[in-house]
C-alpha cells in the first residue's frame, strides 16, 4: 500500500478546559487535495498546528510522509510549507526580503540557484510590487505573499489555513490556480476553510469538523449522495401567463410519472435537478452553520 502523505491517529489537544481537537483520525493520500471544513472555532487551525509539529498533542500521534511530527520535527519541517490565516510577515521589509529571509531558514540561497524569489512573486501575482514594503500591501497581497513564502522550499506537502478568507474573487482565483498547479507538480495540499464553495470546487475529499471532532469524511459527490436531499424543480406556465415552481422528490418511477402528468396537463418551461450544498449537509449533520 502507498504510504499516506499525512496520517493522524487519535489526535487530541486542549486549551485548558477547552477540548479543541478530540481524538481525530484520518489519512491523506499523496497528491490529494484534502479540505477540512468547519466554522470558526471548530478546531481547524489547531489541527494544522498539530500536524505540522507546532504544538504537541496531549494524546494520539501524527505522521508526515511516515515521519512522526513530534520525534522527527526537523525532518518534517523540511518537507512541508505552511500558510496560516493570520499573516506573520515582516511588514517593514519588501516581499523579496521576506522570501530571502525565509529561504535562509531552510539553508537556501539565490546565489546558489536554490530558489528565485522574483519568479515566485510573479507566480502569485505580485510582479512589479516585489520591492515595496509589505506594510503597504492589501490583505489579498499579503495572503499571496504568504503562499509564495510557503512554496520557497518546494514542499512535498502544503498546509493552507483559510488561504482565501476575506479576499476578493480575483485574489481567490489566483490562489486556487496556484493550488492546482502545485498538485499537478506532485504536491499534497491540506486545506482548511469555512467556504463550502471553495472546498467543493478544489478538494478530492472533505472532512467536516465540528467542536473538535470529525463528523463526516468523503468526496464531495459521495457526501451529497449520502446526506443531501435532492429534488427536481419544475417551472410551469399558467394559463394567465404567470409561472409557478413545483418541487418533486427524486424517487425513481414515481417522479417520472409525475413529470409525465405535468407535461400532459401543463406547459413546462424548465426542469432541473437541485442538490444539497456542502453547507446544507454540514447543517443537517451538526445543526449549525459554517459561519457560526
Amino acid at each position: 500500500m502507498t504510504q499516506p502523505a499525512i496520517s493522524a491517529h487519535d489526535l487530541t489537544y486542549s486549551y485548558g478546559d477547552n477540548l479543541a481537537v478530540d481524538h481525530v483520525s484520518f489519512d491523506v493520500a499523496p497528491g490529494e487535495i484534502f479540505a477540512l471544513l468547519g466554522p470558526n472555532g471548530a478546531g481547524k487551525s489547531t489541527l494544522v498546528r498539530l500536524l505540522t509539529g507546532q504544538v504537541t498533542p496531549s494524546e494520539g500521534s501524527a505522521a508526515i510522509l511516515g515521519m512522526d511530527v513530534v520525534r522527527q520535527r526537523k525532518a518534517v519541517q523540511a518537507q512541508i510549507g505552511v500558510s496560516f490565516e493570520n499573516t506573520n510577515l515582516y511588514e517593514q521589509m519588501s516581499a523579496v526580503e521576506n522570501l530571502d529571509l525565509f529561504a535562509r531558514l531552510y539553508g537556501l540561497r539565490r546565489s546558489d540557484g536554490d530558489f528565485e524569489p522574483l519568479a515566485l512573486l510573479e507566480k502569485v501575482g505580485l510582479a512589479g510590487r516585489e520591492r515595496e514594503r509589505v506594510a503597504g500591501y492589501s490583505k489579498g497581497m499579503k495572503q499571496r505573499l504568504m503562499l509564495a513564502r510557503a512554496l520557497v522550499s518546494r514542499p512535498r506537502i502544503l498546509f493552507l489555513d483559510e488561504p482565501t478568507d476575506g479576499l476578493d474573487p480575483v485574489s481567490s482565483q489566483t490562489i486556487h490556480g496556484i493550488i492546482r498547479e502545485s498538485v499537478a507538480a506532485g504536491t499534497t495540499v491540506f486545506l482548511t476553510t469555512h467556504d463550502m464553495v471553495e472546498a467543493d470546487k478544489l478538494s478530492d475529499r472533505v472532512a467536516f469538523i465540528n467542536r473538535g471532532r470529525i463528523v463526516a469524511l468523503d468526496t464531495p459527490a459521495r457526501l451529497k449522495r449520502q446526506y443531501g436531499q435532492r429534488a427536481l424543480r419544475v417551472e410551469l406556465e399558467q394559463p394567465d401567463g404567470a409561472t409557478v415552481v413545483r418541487e418533486l422528490p427524486l424517487d425513481g418511477a414515481e417522479t417520472a410519472e409525475a413529470i409525465y402528468d405535468l407535461l400532459r396537463q401543463e406547459r413546462v418551461l424548465t426542469v432541473h435537478s437541485e442538490e444539497a450544498t456542502l453547507e446544507d449537509i454540514f447543517i443537517d449533520i451538526t445543526g449549525r452553520g459554517l459561519q457560526a
